[in-house]
């Protein structure tokens, strides 16, 4: 279970603070702390029907987990974990997201998200000539570069051959090679202001030119057309990455493709033997995609070769593996709304979310107020030394004199001090570069952005009373996962001796179940099943009787061979584990013979195979020691009138 998925479960015990609670409606305190009754009664309404244990359904069962939960609360803060830095990052990330509607972000996005929709219906090919500049050039290198763009888009405009002037101009790398060619490409494919430019100009013209991080364009539009509708398609795959096999994958592959084409079931072949475990259960079936989604060309080509539904092909190799393909559904263009989730994440991930920096930054401004009181670059250039290029650039404090106000947010002067000490930490996360002056303004972008929000932040919570609830749950809920962490989690992980001592008073709790040495004949019909058996009592091998029922090309049996206990995926569902060959089972249009050699009796696990149970018990087992602790360290104090009335209300 990874990270969130805890947080998840965590929060499903965090309760929802609300400002303006009724303070006479104490219903405990924890060291005197109180804690309301009108927290109980939000956090019990949101989460009973989360609860699987009915004796915590009632009032009082509840409150013993929101007991324990309240001092998992008060001891995070009693260890300083509110103050880590790994606290404030995440808490950060989150605040980051939570605010996003009420600053407007997500309109800003959406409209963005709306463009690219309408944009991607369109692929462009197209070519380009560059002129390189940094934004970090000086201004007579700008000039001169863009002197030499604006004389370059005129001989162009005029009628001369734009792959001549791409050949004589362009300082694009390859773009001799290439006649500054891009091929075809649509939304999110280039930077937004160079895909921005594309879009606006018509087939067979020169646009204007445009500005990037790597300097000037002019771009050429040589086509426009529509893009593909995405497909749906269904796959066998064959993994040649999952450890050791006892077979080829070129070879199962082909066989399989055999004996489909000897008319066994796509469905049945893909849940028998495809690695592809996700698709495999729905009988091979993808989710829709189109080309660019599945980072893979050689299946996206193939797949998008099929004509008809019902077409298949033929084994192909791509970077995962081996495949068959079937292709199922050609679908309509999405909907924006279909496409919505998707475009939103993608521009807030992209060159876009400067443009959505900027009108958030604005509407902050304008909602409460903000004056630049002092530049920072006159002081800054001359403060900080070049060594801040290397993440090496030492700060102390600012004398008072040094100490001016940089800007005014509402009713907050954020100082130079503020600005100096974000240089100092974010100076280890810039990548090398030689302008120093770039990078202090970049910094001065991202300060001043990230100074705008905290503030908004800041006055949401106390202004807010939907945003401080839901804040609080995640800043509660982050704590105690890093409480959880540090206490119980990691202890268990690096506790090799509790670990043993644990496994060695609780080993009867794992067990193997018997296990059985067999060798597996799945045939297409119940003649070759049979035929299996016969080969088999004659002692032949499982290899011997492949080769001799699988001839001149045609696949009428799989063998597979290993250990296995009941209920693997390689038996029949109702396979009856026995000495000796078995009756034939007939599943998902296979006919299958088990061989077993040799029974393994059912017996106690050692530690290494049961270590993922061992772990996960031994951290419950030291949870509820830790709890019991906490209950010992804090005074809780129910009041009894008040939990009463909870009763009577609830």
């Amino acid at each position: 279970m990874n990270k969130y998925s805890i947080l998840f479960l965590l929060l499903v015990m965090v309760p929802v603070i609300v400002l303006g609670q009724d303070k006479k409606e104490v219903l405990l305190t924890i060291d005197d702390s109180p804690v309301y009754v009108s927290e109980f009664k939000r956090v019990y309404k949101k989460n009973l029907e989360l609860v699987q244990d009915e004796s915590q359904k009632s009032v009082e069962g509840y409150l013993d987990l929101f007991v324990d939960y309240k001092l998992k609360s008060a001891e995070a803060y009693a260890q300083n974990l509110n103050e880590t830095n790994t606290f404030k990052r995440e808490f950060r990330k989150y605040q980051e997201q939570l605010s996003r509607n009420y600053i407007f972000e997500d309109k800003v996005t959406e409209d963005l998200a709306r463009e690219a929709y309408e944009r991607g219906k369109e692929e462009i090919n197209a070519a380009h000539i560059l002129v390189r500049v940094g934004y970090d050039a000086v201004p007579q290198d700008t000039l001169k570069a863009y002197t030499k763009i604006k004389e370059i888009r005129e001989k162009a405009v005029n009628g001369e051959s734009f792959e001549e002037l791409v050949k004589q101009y362009s300082e694009e790398p390859g773009a001799k090679e290439r006649a500054g060619k891009l091929g075809y490409f649509s939304v999110f494919s280039m930077v937004y202001p160079f895909e921005t430019e594309a879009y606006n100009t018509k087939e067979g013209e020169i646009s204007d030119i445009v500005r990037t991080q790597f300097g000037y364009h002019i771009i050429k539009v040589l086509d426009r057309k529509m893009r593909e509708p995405k497909i749906s398609v269904s796959h066998i795959m064959i993994s040649d990455n999952v450890g050791t096999r006892t077979f080829d994958p070129k070879e199962r592959i082909n066989e399989v493709y055999a004996m489909l084409q000897q008319g066994k079931s796509f469905e049945d072949l893909a849940k028998q033997y495809s690695d592809d475990k996700n698709s495999a259960i729905k009988g091979g079936k993808l989710s829709p995609f189109t080309k660019g989604d599945l980072k893979s060309k050689a299946f996206e080509d193939e797949a998008y070769k099929l004509e008809k539904p019902g077409d298949v092909s033929k084994p192909i190799e791509s970077e995962f593996g081996w495949h068959i393909i079937r292709l199922e559904k050609k679908h309509n263009n999405p909907t924006f709304e279909d496409e919505k989730k998707r475009l939103e994440t993608r521009v807030k991930e992209g060159s876009r979310s400067k443009i959505v920096t900027i009108a958030v930054n604005k509407k902050i401004k304008d909602k409460y107020g903000f004056s630049q009181k002092n530049n920072y670059a006159p002081f800054f250039n001359d403060f900080v030394s070049e060594d801040v290029l290397n993440r090496r650039w030492k700060y102390d404090t600012l004398s008072p004199a040094q100490d001016k106000t940089l800007f005014t947010i509402g009713k907050k002067d954020v100082k130079y001090s503020d600005f100096a000490e974000y240089i100092s930490e974010r100076q280890r996360r810039i990548r090398l570069q030689k302008n120093k002056y770039a990078v202090l303004n970049d910094m001065y972008d991202e300060f001043e952005t990230l100074a705008l929000k905290d503030y908004f932040r800041e006055v949401l919570e106390s202004e807010n009373e939907d945003y401080a609830a839901v804040i609080s749950e995640y800043r509660d809920g982050l704590l105690i996962f890093d409480l959880m962490e540090k206490n119980i989690w990691n202890k268990a992980k690096t506790d090799s001796v509790g670990l043993q001592k644990y496994y060695a008073d609780n080993k009867k709790e794992y067990k193997w179940n018997e296990r059985f040495e067999a060798e597996i004949i799945s045939a297409t019909n119940n003649e070759n099943a049979e035929k299996a058996i016969k080969l088999f009592k004659k002692g032949k091998t499982g290899e011997e009787i492949k080769t001799q029922l699988n001839q001149d090309g045609k696949v009428n049996v799989i063998f597979t061979s290993g250990t296995f206990e009941k209920g693997d995926r390689e038996l029949p569902e109702n396979f009856v584990p026995k000495k000796g060959i078995s009756k034939i089972y007939q599943q998902n249009d296979s006919f299958i013979v088990v061989d077993v050699k040799k029974s393994i009796p059912a017996g106690i696990k050692p530690l290494e195979d049961a270590r993922g149970n061992v772990l996960s018990d031994y951290q419950n087992y030291l949870e509820k020691k830790w709890i019991e602790s906490l209950h010992d360290k804090y005074n809780v104090t129910i009041n009894k009138k008040a939990l009463n009335k909870v009763k009577e209300e609830l």
